[in-house]
């Protein structure tokens, strides 16, 4: 309370002087140009934030209850409970780390590598109606900074969401909690500083990467593997089928995955134009061009086509049109979706047997391998009149592998050290009654 207190005494001490010598509210500050400032509430624009403020809505959505449902549908019934408490409990949890470090480590400037301490408590974070004043983050000038900070949070939030699929049906919920509060701050900031700060590393060598295809779906697919390498097998797994509990669920919650990621994507122009008109479009017929080559591949292959199948083709969709979707036009989305549905069927279905690895709901298949060619694509279909910049496939490719050699690699260490300090699983007695009994004493009647 102290803190915030010299804050506001220094805020108004500077505005006051400021105003005095007829000064705009961001000059005087010996900070870079990165930095996020403070201006005029008429430097806003009501259309971008009204915007803004939808699609955070939007994308907040997409994990709860989206991605809640998604899960709960593909997993038996006495899990069903304790993977949507998996996936609202890292809401929660990640909503206030954000607030606490997550916000100011991923979007101030610091060094290449992670964001400085400026944001901390998001102190700074500055709204003034008498004053007329507000602050603004670099990226999103014509916004709040406090939408800013909410928009962000819900990738933050969904990121790490991701990866419950991975260990589905066997981590304790002790070492869950554990393990994403640290993969939150050790992994995911640093990521999204090093992708989306102007500072980070792979933003100065030219990356792109529109709403997460790396900072997301890479970097929560390699996370995925990792968690299930250290957890291994279910009981059983390979030996009997685990069959869905309720794929009405699953449908329900790609369904409302789609409708959020025009939020994820169309959002991530921060402004209500052109821009974001051509990412909601892209995201449209990349989403639909997956869902129905990995319809027609698994039809081929396994002579029917499945609702399950066609959910996670539109999932696979999604995620490699992600960092492509504000630099590409209406045939690279189709194209990008074409080939995002056959490469995440053998990601899901090849590539895991390959592996080993029992990835319980698929989350490297399709977030990895989605991300990872989404990524790729945009190296070859980018159209620099849509922002400016020449795409490198290489730099794409560098900037993919980069992220899942930290992701896998950190994330190995940290389930290794929970691991050793309070156990990652669950009892074989305790997986065999089911994570809604034996974590949370509760059940789907």
């Amino acid at each position: 309370m102290r803190r915030h207190a010299l804050w506001r005494r220094h805020t108004a001490a500077r505005l006051a002087a400021l105003a005095l010598f007829g000064l705009p509210a961001g000059a005087g500050a010996q900070t870079p140009s990165a930095t996020p400032h403070i201006v005029s509430l008429n430097a806003l624009n009501a259309g971008d934030t009204a915007w803004m403020l939808a699609s955070t809505a939007l994308v907040l959505m997409m994990t709860i209850p989206g991605l809640a449902l998604f899960y709960a549908g593909m997993v038996r019934k006495k899990n069903i409970l304790g993977v949507a408490m998996q996936v609202f409990a890292t809401t929660v949890l990640v909503t206030l780390l954000w607030f606490v470090a997550g916000y100011s480590l991923a979007f101030t400037p610091g060094s290449p590598y992670l964001g400085g301490a400026s944001r901390l408590m998001l102190d700074g974070v500055l709204f003034s109606k008498s004053g007329g004043l507000v602050s603004v983050s670099k990226l999103a000038p014509t916004i709040p900074e406090s939408v800013y900070v909410m928009f962000q949070m819900t990738f933050a939030i969904i990121t790490p969401a991701l990866i419950v699929g991975a260990f589905a049906e066997r981590m304790k919920f002790s070492a869950m909690l554990a393990f994403m509060g640290l993969w939150s701050l050790l992994v995911y900031d640093p990521v999204a500083h090093s992708v989306w700060d102007p500072s980070g590393w792979l933003a100065t060598l030219g990356i792109l990467d529109f709403a997460g295809g790396t900072v997301v779906h890479v970097n929560a697919g390699a996370a995925g593997l990792a968690c299930a390498v250290v957890l291994g097998k279910r009981q059983r797994w390979g030996q009997e089928p685990f069959l869905p509990s309720n794929l009405t669920y699953t449908l329900m919650g790609a369904s409302l995955l789609w409708v959020g990621w025009f939020g994820f994507n169309a959002g991530s122009a921060c402004a209500a134009d052109g821009r974001a008109g051509m990412a909601m479009l892209a995201t449209q017929l990349g989403t639909a061009a997956a869902a129905f080559s990995w319809m027609l591949t698994e039809w081929t292959l396994r002579g029917r086509p499945t609702l399950l199948g066609i959910c996670s083709g539109a999932v696979a969709g999604l995620v490699a049109i992600t960092p492509a979707s504000g630099f590409v036009d209406p045939m690279g989305a189709v194209i990008v979706g074409l080939i995002a549905g056959v490469v995440c069927y053998w990601g899901a279905t090849g590539l895991k047997r390959l592996l080993g690895a029992d990835d319980a709901l698929d989350v490297f298949g399709i977030h990895g391998v989605g991300g990872f060619a989404g990524a790729v694509l945009t190296g070859f279909l980018a159209v620099p009149a849509y922002s400016g910049q020449t795409a490198s496939v290489l730099v794409q490719a560098l900037g993919a592998s980069a992220t899942l050699v930290y992701s896998f690699a950190v994330s190995f260490v940290l389930l290794k050290v929970l691991d050793a300090v309070m156990g990652l699983r669950v009892s074989a007695q305790a997986e065999e009654l089911g994570l809604d009994l034996s974590q949370h004493g509760e059940r789907v009647e």
